[in-house]
């Protein structure tokens, strides 16, 4: 069974972290070889979905310290350096000869970071239009409803804009600030006409409750405007005041506090398939393949890369948004090479076969980003890039 991460607190497991990381550096700093050296979060230095097991620091190596983590240890300072990991009940790997991993070894510590990491790379997804890829956006706070309270105030408005849209309703997100006190605008179409509804969000914490002048400016505010309704969210609860003066409002203003949010997470999560391959249509993959194979533009992204060699890796594109993409694997052919199979060059392989790789096992997702007309894809292990539709040059002689 695994072990439940409620037994640590964030707090605890941040000073934990802390306590690593200061102690690897003092090692170092006594030894001299601290130089051009850092500790850094697994997600702050490789922007990727946490795994398992969890990353408790990232050693970044520079100096004589990278010589002696990496095989070449004339003074002996590896034991060491072992025997005081092993000691705070973690262990290391090295990852790529210029980072180390750090791992805890304690299982409850484990299951408590790789909750601890999980949360923090959710509260990265917080945007206009990932939610629809990453169910863990309200996963997260269904069943961990008292991090609602660590967001900052404006995640909170983007969390709940992402919600109402979850249901259905067209929602408009205000600015953030200058808002004349109303946070987002939620317009439900009918036939008999639109009704809209104007929403105030406060992120307070459990012990502050929402009082009576701050409904009422909302209410104020939504009759102003000839609003329809208007709603009250908070992460924390209301005072018996603003309760009793919403009920003689006839339906007008409505409250929810933190469980209400709790229950839209829990229901928005439903709503969202965990199993990726599932969140695309069959028969549109089978297009998708046919249209790139055809040569249609923008639906094959390619890396290329290797330790002392050039290979090269394809994917398709299956869905995408603002910031997030959808990316299925897709394997190399090669037109020629030198006869041996060692230097030539790759295509995409996109031909009937193609889409019995179409399994959830080789559909991932990625973060995208857009610099200078320039779109990328960060999966954690590839940085893609649109594929100019040219012969890629391999070279696996080592």
């Amino acid at each position: 069974m695994r072990p439940s991460p409620k037994q640590w607190a964030d707090e605890a497991l941040e000073l934990r972290i802390q306590s690593l990381e200061a102690a690897i550096e003092k090692w170092a700093v006594e030894r001299d070889l601290w130089f051009d050296c850092s500790c850094k979060s697994h997600l702050a230095h490789n922007g990727a979905e946490p795994g398992s097991p969890p990353i408790a620091t990232v050693l970044c190596l520079g100096g004589d310290l990278y010589g002696v983590l990496s095989g070449e240890d004339a003074e002996g300072h590896e034991p060491s350096f072992s025997d005081m990991i092993e000691g705070l009940g973690f262990e290391y790997e090295n990852n790529d000869g210029s980072t180390i991993h750090v791992y805890p070894t304690d299982p409850e510590l484990a299951a408590a970071l790789e909750d601890y990491f999980h949360w923090h790379w959710v509260c990265g997804l917080i945007t206009d239009d990932t939610a629809d890829v990453y169910h863990e956006l309200y996963e997260q706070f269904s069943a961990n409803p008292e991090r609602l309270q660590r967001l900052e105030w404006r995640d909170f408005e983007i969390l709940l804009y992402r919600l109402f849209q979850n249901q259905g309703f067209q929602a408009v997100l205000g600015p953030g600030r200058g808002d004349e006190g109303v946070d987002l605008r939620i317009i439900q179409q009918s036939p008999l006409g639109d009704m809209m509804t104007f929403v105030q969000a406060k992120r307070y914490s459990t012990h502050r409750p929402v009082k009576l002048p701050e409904v009422q400016a909302l209410y104020g505010t939504a009759q102003l405007d000839h609003a329809d309704k208007a709603l009250f969210v908070t992460t924390s609860n209301y005072a018996p005041a603003p309760r009793r003066w919403a009920a003689r409002t006839d339906g007008f203003m409505e409250l929810a506090g933190a469980e209400e949010v709790v229950k839209w997470c829990a229901g928005a999560r439903a709503g969202v398939i965990a199993d990726r391959a599932s969140l695309v249509a069959r028969d549109r993959v089978e297009q998708l393949i046919l249209a790139a194979a055809q040569g249609a533009p923008g639906l094959i992204v390619h890396d290329s890369g290797g330790w002392n060699i050039t290979d090269n890796w394809f994917a398709l594109i299956l869905k995408e948004t603002k910031h997030a993409a959808l990316l299925m694997g897709v394997p190399a052919a090669v037109p020629d090479h030198d006869g041996y199979g060692q230097i030539g060059r790759h295509i995409p392989k996109l031909d009937p076969s193609t889409f019995l790789r179409f399994q959830s096992e080789n559909v991932w997702r990625a973060k995208r980003t857009s610099e200078d007309g320039r779109v990328r894809y960060w999966d954690g292990r590839h940085l893609w890039h649109a594929w100019n539709g040219q012969p890629c040059h391999f070279n696996l002689m080592d």
